[in-house]
């Protein structure tokens, strides 16, 4: 892995992502396991943020301005699915902070990510779209 900052604020994430590839991808962190051409994409809309980012080095580049502060990561289901590449399924909540709101950021997700040599190669993503827009508007 390429020594670039690591964004310590999604740290739980980057934790419970690894938790649930455990056995199924190289290396001790999220960026390790991640193929260089990496796909990934986004299955809500935003104004400002992309539904698709190409690229591990993209990715990480988008993860270092990151700003909500999670303090936590719960509640992970594991699916497998075996075809010709190897799909793992994982449900999983995060919990945090907004720092620009100051509320709280509790939210669920599915991401469908898909493994060849060991490598994740393409991730797509869902989640509970309104618990963002609740946790970043200002009352």
């Amino acid at each position: 892995m390429e020594k670039k900052l690591i964004n310590q604020n999604a740290e739980p994430f980057f934790s419970i992502i690894m938790e649930g590839l455990q056995g199924e991808v190289d290396g001790p962190h999220f960026w390790d396991a991640v193929a260089e051409d990496a796909v990934f994409e986004f299955r809500y809309n935003f104004p400002g943020f992309t539904n698709k980012i190409e690229g591990r080095g993209a990715y990480m580049d988008w993860f270092s301005g990151y700003s909500n502060v999670l303090h936590s990561a719960d509640h992970l289901g594991v699916y497998k699915v075996q075809r010709p590449e190897n799909v793992i399924i994982l449900e999983y909540e995060v919990h945090g902070i907004v720092p620009s709101t100051g509320k709280f950021y509790d939210n669920r997700f599915c991401s469908i990510i898909t493994i060849h040599d060991r490598k994740i190669v393409h991730w797509r993503d869902y989640m509970d779209s309104l618990a963002v827009m609740l946790s970043s508007t200002k009352d």
